[in-house]
């Protein structure tokens, strides 16, 4: 029987390659995005595909995405936990929205959708859930206070819950990107607030931002987060992390050889700190 997935965070990069490239291989795609799923003509195009609103944020949307996939396709087979959100910056600096709003996305969120497909996978007695994480689930980078934190609570909230939920059938597996060509820079890095009096900060920043701009010049393309999340649904293993990206494979591997003062003292120099 043709399998299906549900993606969140489908409107661009990561979540729509992963939506076009399942679409291509034959399966049923229930794509979802924030709001308007009218309006994308690309995805609503696809034979087989589903685009659905859903907000991580309001669990009302989840309940409701989830229920129409179900019923529109039959089953869930496989949740790719996609959306997220990076808030990049000076952590004195930062206003408490962005802090509540970089966990409600990147950790409440992923919760709140897996908890919404666990009824009907228990009731089948299978199912893989798929949660994007991130080479900075692993290791750190100046600025990333809030982002580091959320992606290392996913890493942590993934492998304990598949103690309980290998009791019921279901797989729970871990994607690691390294640097994706997205619009993630302008979206973080393009938006760091300092304040009247932290000027102290200013240095700092300018030379994180060069260290940024020089590591991020060739980034990998999201083909390869897509073929990673294909092989993690697809493989019938109990694999439960895979890296996707050269320069993530070469990092995290580095990172598991240094102790905690060596490889901070390699992030200060490439960084030029």
């Amino acid at each position: 029987m043709t399998k299906t997935i549900l993606i969140t965070g489908c409107s661009s990069g990561i979540g729509r390659m992963n939506a076009q490239f399942f679409q291509e291989k034959g399966w049923n795609v229930i794509a979802t995005v924030r709001s308007n799923p009218e309006e994308d003509t690309e995805l609503n195009a696809l034979e087989n595909v589903m685009v659905a609103a859903l907000d991580v944020t309001k669990p009302e949307t989840i309940e409701a995405a989830v229920a129409a996939g179900i019923e529109r396709f039959g089953a869930i087979d496989v949740l790719l936990n996609n959306a997220g959100y990076g808030a990049y910056g000076i952590l004195e600096a930062t206003p408490e929205h962005k802090i509540r709003m970089q966990f409600e996305v990147n950790v409440i969120g992923v919760l709140n959708v897996t908890k919404a497909v666990l009824p009907h996978m228990r009731a089948k007695g299978e199912g893989i859930i798929v949660n994007i994480s991130s080479m900075g689930g692993k290791v750190t980078f100046p600025l990333g206070t809030l982002y580091h934190g959320s992606k290392f609570a996913v890493e942590g909230m993934t492998e304990a819950m598949s103690y309980e939920l290998d009791s019921i059938g279901v797989k729970v597996k871990l994607i690691e990107p390294g640097n994706i060509r997205s619009n993630f820079a302008e979206t973080t890095l393009g938006n760091l607030d300092i304040e009247l009096g932290q000027t102290e900060y200013v240095p700092f920043l300018e030379k994180v931002t060069k260290g940024f701009e020089a590591a991020a010049a060739e980034p990998s393309e999201p083909i390869i987060v897509a073929e990673a999340v294909w092989q993690a649904a697809t493989d019938g293993t109990d694999q439960m992390r895979y890296i996707a990206g050269a320069d993530a494979e070469q990092i995290i591997a580095a990172r598991k050889t240094m102790d905690d003062p060596e490889y901070l003292a390699v992030v200060r120099a490439n960084m030029g700190l």
